[in-house]
């Protein structure tokens, strides 16, 4: 990381101003008060949150994020930072047994089990002839586990000195081999080396999608960690999750302002020195950071100034590139008056064609769809359930369906003015909404009998729902696509330059637009950027654990076909061997909670 350009007198910096009240936003405040900094967020919101959120339907709840939490559990520095934050203390983490079921069309279901001895165990029941390639995946799995143990989340790499990395890299030698060949083939590559044509395609979509430019790295990633425990979802859900971020950024003494959207950055002699609102209002800051879409940001609220060469292709050419930025979701829930034992908590269907088409946007033919009351039973009345269905889907072709309005407005509702509420975007738009809820509902029915008609209440959001709620560039969620050219290169220059605009005093970026990943990297964010802060000023960064309620708790919840219990000299009881329901993956789909 290059020598700072936003130093001064250290300790004369103490006021900040953080726009976002996402996860990376709120992150940064807690970091920052923890650091003796004064903070006030602003989020245009009515809640925490950003993506991270959820929405009543009557008496549901309908959670739109958190399908899994990577450190969710310990061992790792990614649970650290979360417990650091509070996000997880007093609650229960779950996690299913298998991460995913993938059905493939008129074909036997995959299921990917956390443990990778039964996953080895499933797949060569499937396919005895891959026996080598199963072995080298679940191998890979296995590695993962250890690795994951020493793969940095506390430090931005840039703030390393020499040493720390040298150590940093010498804790990755003993998985060398594993990472190289890992993150050099794709997974589309990897599984049509498989000779079985239902592992062929399953193997694709293990996380939830199919994402053809993933190398296998994420894979192993993904599934060691759903193996070491720490994947699993809170209890409460992803609003409840943000509101105890909320929480101990308020406790911290933090300060957050609501239903404020910042239009403009303050500049003064090549210095931010605070926020104009769209109402008119200016507050100033001897430090402004942004945790918000980084297009908007960059080009509106700077007016395309203090770019360099790197940061103006990105986001005036390399964002608009196919594949750059992840897609966005169109997300169909379901509240259902009564409930469907036999559902599972998560799985993805491969579609035919024809189905796909009637699904305004599908970027591949598949869905999936999870009974989200299996993870998040407190979220609906008893004995009801939730479904929870997605399928990727660019902004481009539901923009093309909506008539000419803005896709964003605020209004005033209550007395004050609101920026997140409904926008009409005109017939073909919705009619493309129902076509997909109606299409959806169907398929379901087919699975699940009489599911239509215990639906009570229902949602279908797009990308440009996304767009309305956090501002996101396209609805991309979140942010760059890891593991292509607009994502490599945002790292390369973080980790350059710092999460810093050349020639632009006192200002910071944070949040998922700066880093490449999910929830947690939004979080770690915030964690580096107010190291980085902390270097400019001449402090000592410090940071705790939240001691206001005690640790999480770890549930594993059973989902597909149970191994049966050992006698005491470790083969099957006769008990197990003579019920023929201990093989039947129906038994223990759900848990009922």
């Amino acid at each position: 990381m290059s020598s700072p350009t936003n130093s001064g007198t250290p300790g004369a910096r103490q006021s900040m101003i953080i726009i976002g009240g996402g996860l990376g936003g709120l992150s940064t405040g807690c970091y920052a008060q923890m650091n003796g900094y004064t903070t006030r967020v602003f989020e245009m919101h009515e809640i925490p949150g950003g993506s991270c959120t959820a929405w009543e339907r009557g008496d549901f709840t309908f959670d739109w994020c958190v399908s899994w939490l990577l450190g969710s559990g310990p061992g790792n520095e990614m649970h650290q930072i979360w417990l650091e934050l509070g996000a997880l203390q007093g609650k229960e983490m779950r996690q299913f047994d298998v991460f995913n079921i993938v059905r493939v069309r008129g074909g036997q279901p995959v299921y990917f089990y956390s443990d990778p001895d039964r996953l080895q165990a499933h797949l060569l029941e499937i396919s005895p002839a891959d026996a080598r390639r199963i072995k080298n995946f679940c191998d890979g799995v296995r590695t993962f586990q250890k690795a994951l143990a020493v793969y940095p989340f506390l430090k931005p790499v840039g703030l390393m000195g020499r040493w720390e990395r040298w150590r940093m890299l010498a804790s990755f030698l003993p998985y060398f081999n594993a990472i190289r060949k890992s993150i050099t083939e794709l997974m589309t590559d990897y599984a049509a080396k498989f000779q079985h044509p239902v592992l062929r395609e399953a193997f694709n979509y293990v996380l939830y999608e199919k994402h053809p430019d993933f190398p296998v790295l994420p894979f192993w990633f993904q599934l060691a960690s759903h193996a070491n425990g720490s994947a699993g979802v809170p209890e409460g859900g992803s609003l409840a999750l943000a509101r105890s971020v909320e929480q101990r950024y308020l406790r911290l003494g933090g300060e957050i302002t609501y239903n404020a959207k910042v239009e403009k950055i303050l500049v003064e002699h090549d210095k931010a020195v605070g926020v104009r609102l769209d109402d008119g209002r200016e507050f100033r800051a001897d430090i402004v950071v942004s945790a918000a879409d980084v297009h908007t940001t960059a080009m509106s609220m700077l007016g395309g100034r203090y770019l360099n060469d790197t940061w103006r292709k990105l986001l005036t050419e390399t964002i608009d590139e196919p594949g750059t930025i992840s897609p966005g979701y169109v997300s169909l829930f379901f509240g259902l008056r009564r409930p469907f034992p036999e559902g599972e908590p998560c799985t993805t269907y491969l579609l035919e064609e024809s189905m796909a088409a009637k699904l305004t946007g599908m970027r591949h033919p598949s869905m999936n769809v999870q009974f989200r009351s299996c993870h998040y039973p407190e979220l609906s009345p008893d004995e009801t359930t939730v479904i929870f269905a997605t399928y990727f889907s660019e902004a481009a072709p539901w923009r093309e369906l909506r008539d000419d309005v803005p896709e964003q407005a605020g209004r005033v509702r209550r007395g004050q003015v609101l920026h997140t509420l409904p926008v009409k975007h005109g017939k073909a738009y919705t009619q493309a909404k129902r076509q997909a809820r109606i299409t959806v509902e169907n398929f379901l029915e087919e699975r699940f009998p009489g599911l239509k008609d215990a639906i009570a209440v229902r949602d279908v959001s797009t990308p440009l729902t996304q767009v309305r709620y956090t501002g996101t560039y396209n609805g991309g969620f979140p942010g760059w696509q890891p593991f292509v050219d607009g994502g490599e290169t945002v790292e390369v220059e973080i980790n350059k330059n710092g999460p810093v605009l050349p020639g632009l005093s006192n200002f910071y970026l944070a949040g998922v637009w700066v880093t490449v990943g999910g929830l947690i990297r939004a979080v770690a964010s915030g964690r580096q950027v107010t190291q980085v802060i902390c270097r400019d000023d001449g402090r000592d960064f410090t940071a705790s654990i939240d001691e206001s309620a005690p640790l999480p708790t770890q549930v594993t919840i059973p989902v597909g076909k149970q191994p049966p219990p050992l006698d005491l000299a470790g083969f099957p009881s006769p008990a197990a061997a003579a019920d023929p329901a201990a093989a039947d993956p129906s038994v223990t789909s759900s848990r009922s909670v």
